[in-house]
């Protein structure tokens, strides 16, 4: 049996469904359509001589290909690619060199030597193939990329049992119907943009826009026109939309709740939402396990602020330290094992056994777990930092800072310091305040040394590609501009 085949399903008891809306391109499919189009593709991926267990790469930003051309490769047994098309040249050459796809698809604006262009291929000249490769659970169909902030990108390889358990999982947790319809602005070649709504709802009959980003008027004018019933992001989109103009007076009435996911979604955003009768879910996970492993159901979502919420019936959770489980309440790596561990690293699977303890998967992320069973993220071990001895946590003083009203949002980052050895420099987006102010805030509510020594103010953080705060190029302004004004340490560009 091919995981591919929910989309024989699909097709026959939603023919007529709409699937699949390209922004870009303006093409609708519906589901009949949509498996005539993946059958053109498996006819042209045959025809190029792809096999089973050969790498298809595709450089290109959001858009109907990235899901035809991966459901095909799945069809063959091949590797799918999504390659992040922001890369220079030379980080797209050095993955290149290292996967050695058999075929690499661009589009014009992503165009590289060597490959074939997306405006070229004429794919409707092709005729239809159904051929389906018989293929294991555990081999792999899809390839993502880390983003290589702490060294040189790795290629998770997602097999069929762990997309599988992902989204069937995703569609019972979250309570996902054949009527919902969603927008995909996050990034292919990330999880996000196939696990997080994307394959529960094309496996369940709903629908599909796809965009080339997140783009507020294209977001205003589909709320307004009712076509939006699940949506999901990280906070600095919901941030955007909250801080737009329009956000007063819109009409929200097609939404049944919001995802939220990728950091922490500060209180006072969830109020505003909730004041529009919006209700967030929360979730998390990451590319090697998952994405969606814990929920935040809505009715939780301020009573347990700051949750990531239960682990999700697939997944099985430790916290540890130490060789040993924490007893609760006490900070640990979280450690995660199920069905939707990825398969590994392409060619480097030392580094991936070297990522088990057990046979859990070290997440890398330092958590806690209440009483009442829900799990709380204090940070990423390599962000927390010791500062006179003690450790340090840049979510927990974050959390704290963004409760004083001049703050919007804010970033912890550890700089060195002659007597403490490392400091917590505070980026933060807001009012204009200084150290002294934040201080006065924080001293009832966080110990003296987990308080930062500086603080600056900037007007945008810089972003990943999904979305995410950008820590590493923060870390590096840190470090490159610190500059210490004694009368009110702080720090100034």
């Amino acid at each position: 049996m091919n995981w591919i085949s929910f989309l024989n399903k699909t097709a026959q008891k939603f023919a007529t469904k709409e699937a699949i809306e390209d922004l870009r391109s303006g093409r609708v499919l519906n589901y009949s359509e949509l498996l005539i189009e993946v059958n053109r593709w498996v006819s042209f991926l045959l025809k190029n001589k792809v096999s089973k267990g050969q790498v298809v790469c595709l450089i290109a930003k959001n858009r109907l290909e990235h899901l035809t051309i991966f459901f095909a490769c799945a069809r063959l047994g091949a590797i799918f690619l999504p390659m992040n098309w922001r890369l220079g040249e030379d980080e797209k050459k050095e993955i290149l060199d290292q996967v050695k796809p058999i075929l690499v698809l661009t589009e014009e604006e992503c165009h590289l030597a060597d490959s074939l262009q997306l405006k070229d291929i004429g794919i409707f000249n092709y005729p239809e193939s159904d051929l389906s490769i018989d293929i294991n659970s555990i081999d792999p169909l899809l390839m993502l990329f880390t983003s290589g902030s702490t060294g040189m990108p790795k290629g998770v390889l997602l097999h069929s049992e762990m997309l599988n358990a992902n989204t069937e999982n995703t569609c019972k947790s979250w309570g996902l119907l054949s009527s919902d319809e969603t927008i995909i602005e996050t990034p292919f070649f990330h999880t996000g943009g196939y696990n997080v709504l994307c394959l529960p709802l094309l496996s369940l009959g709903g629908k599909v826009i796809i965009s080339q980003g997140f783009c507020l008027e294209t977001l205003y004018e589909l709320f307004a026109q009712g076509k939006i019933s699940v949506y999901f992001g990280v906070p600095t989109m919901f941030q955007q939309l909250a801080e737009d103009k329009r956000f007063e007076n819109a009409q929200f009435k097609s939404l049944r709740f919001l995802i939220s996911g990728g950091a922490y979604c500060d209180v006072e955003l969830i109020k505003k939402y909730q004041t529009k009768g919006l209700m967030f879910k929360q979730g998390f996970g990451l590319t090697e396990v998952g994405p969606n492993c814990f929920l935040l159901d809505e009715e939780y979502a301020i009573s347990k602020l700051g949750s990531i919420g239960v682990p999700m019936p697939h997944s099985q959770v430790k916290i540890i330290k130490d060789g040993r489980e924490v007893l609760q309440g006490e900070v640990g790596e979280l450690v995660l094992a199920g069905p939707h561990v990825c398969g590994g690293y392409y060619k480097n699977d030392q580094v991936f056994h070297n990522s088990f303890f057990q046979n859990y998967f070290r997440t890398g992320d330092l958590a806690r777990c209440d009483s009442d069973g829900f799990y709380y993220i204090v940070g990423r071990i390599k962000d927390m930092y010791i500062s006179g001895g003690e450790n340090v946590y840049p979510a927990e003083v974050e959390k704290r800072m963004n409760q004083f009203d001049k703050i919007t949002d804010s970033v912890v980052v550890a700089v060195e310091d002659e007597k403490w050895g490392e400091v917590g420099l505070a980026f933060y987006r807001g009012e204009e305040t200084n150290l002294e102010e934040v201080k006065s805030f924080l001293t009832p509510k966080l110990s003296r040394y987990k308080q930062p020594h500086y603080v600056t103010r900037l007007e945008e953080f810089p972003l990943l590609a999904n979305g995410k705060i950008n820590r590493v190029a923060l870390k590096e302004m840190a470090t490159k501009h610190l500059r210490i004004n004694d009368s009110h340490r702080s720090i100034h560009d």
